[in-house]
């Protein structure tokens, strides 16, 4: 399609190629009737005729409308000139993520923390209106920069009440090296689909690489669903014991092995980036010098639980010997959390918690910053609250003396006191008649 000269439905006028996916290519435009700069993403001449990918196409639309939220693009307008069909939307002045690994990678592990929180936070969001995003991979995420992040693409994103089960016998969803081994088996993503797809966006952050490999699809679908999953730090060893541990429990090959939703996993990595800042504040970072020296951690078999804490190693994170990367916090366990029913909060015991079995729920209006959880409260045991604690109030001061009620409280005594003996002449009085 040319552009510059191009104008959709005399409104958009097409500026220049941004990108391109599996079945729309994207641009950069005009809106003439507001002045303000869109992106544009029109669906591939060769697909049009096909009226099931209209139908998806319009389905996309209608889901990704009903979306708004700071860390997914917005949706402004959907439309048909012609044989060409399109959507319009917000413009990100930003790089995909894809770009900025291939640059900078591994990134600091802040970074990555933020990052990947973010991601959390808008697929998290799409989780609780029913929706899954089904095709997270960097390319589909939108770095400005500041590291404002926005997810784009729903492009095969479907309502979980309306999953056709025909369709998990003959469409593959995904990208090859970022879709979960369900997905590799044909069958329909689930949001801990979305939730194996992000973990392995933030392996690569942290490491430069992806985990698994291959020649072709086939391949890399055999390594999703047959390979040992890969430790982070195996690759890139001053990442924080307890993040690899995390990373490879979203990594786990059975979808309930997993965190459910993006939002548990979101809580996960706010709990553990805060926790870090908390212990390293007002220290010295560490020197590039400094030789790193990690836990010698047993490793867990690819579809077992993650590695135990070292054997005597103090409860208080981090573990003895746990790596501190130059310049960043060394990142402890997950705060501890006591057993919760709501099931879009993850606990905090462990990285992997009892399975469970994801359900759709209503979606709720967002009214929270930018990659904002609601924080889990952890209240102390009575031994460890000091002498605020319930066992140990103290007594109440007693209340100060007033010189007002007291000269009140002797003055009504002197009158009463007086009255006494006229009370006893009127009693003798009444009994000697």
């Amino acid at each position: 399609m040319a552009t510059q000269d191009t104008i959709l439905n005399q409104r958009y006028r097409l500026l220049g190629q941004q990108g391109s996916g599996g079945m729309a290519v994207i641009y950069k435009a005009q809106d003439l009737a507001l002045g303000r700069t869109v992106a544009i993403k029109v669906l591939r001449p060769s697909l049009t005729g096909d009226p099931s990918f209209l139908t998806r196409f319009r389905q996309e639309a209608r889901n990704v409308a009903n979306l708004a939220h700071p860390n997914i693009v917005t949706l402004y307008d959907v439309g048909q000139d012609g044989n060409t069909y399109y959507m319009v939307m917000e413009y990100v002045d930003g790089q995909d993520l894809k770009k900025l690994i291939r640059a900078q990678a591994p990134f600091p592990v802040n970074r990555a923390l933020d990052i990947g929180i973010q991601i959390c936070a808008g697929i998290g969001y799409a989780h609780r209106a029913g929706l899954v995003h089904a095709d997270i991979k960097p390319q589909n995420v939108l770095v400005t920069a500041d590291d404002h992040v926005k997810v784009t693409d729903f492009g095969i994103a479907h309502a979980l009440s309306v999953t056709q089960p025909a369709e998990k016998q003959n469409v593959v969803w995904g990208s090859p090296h970022y879709f979960a081994p369900e997905q590799a088996a044909g069958e329909a993503p689930t949001p801990a689909s979305d939730v194996y797809s992000i973990g392995i966006v933030i392996f690569e952050m942290l490491t430069g690489k992806l985990p698994y490999s291959g020649t072709d699809q086939q391949e890399l679908a055999l390594a999703h669903i047959r390979d040992a999953v890969p430790h982070i730090d195996d690759f890139e060893p001053n990442v924080p014991v307890h993040l690899d541990r995390i990373i490879y429990k979203v990594m786990a090959k059975n979808p309930s092995d997993r965190y459910r939703t993006a939002d548990q996993l979101g809580r996960i990595l706010i709990g553990l980036q805060k926790q870090g800042e908390d212990l390293t504040a007002g220290q010295a970072p560490v020197s590039a010098s400094q030789p790193v020296t990690k836990p010698n951690l047993p490793k867990a078999s690819p579809y077992g639980a993650p590695p135990p804490k070292p054997a005597g190693a103090s409860n208080t994170p981090p573990y003895p010997g746990a790596p501190v990367a130059s310049g960043t916090p060394a990142y402890p366990a997950p705060a501890v959390a006591s057993p919760q029913t709501n099931p879009s909060l993850p606990s905090r015991t462990n990285p992997n918690p009892a399975p469970t079995v994801a359900s759709p729920v209503q979606a709720t209006p967002y009214a929270g910053p930018v990659a904002s959880y609601p924080q889990v409260s952890n209240p102390a045991p009575v031994s460890d609250m000091g002498s605020t604690g319930p066992e140990y109030q103290t007594p109440p001061a007693p209340l100060p003396i007033d010189p007002i009620s007291v000269a009140l409280g002797i003055i009504a005594f002197i009158l009463v006191a007086g009255l006494l003996p006229l009370w006893i002449a009127v009693m003798q009085a009444w009994f000697s008649r």
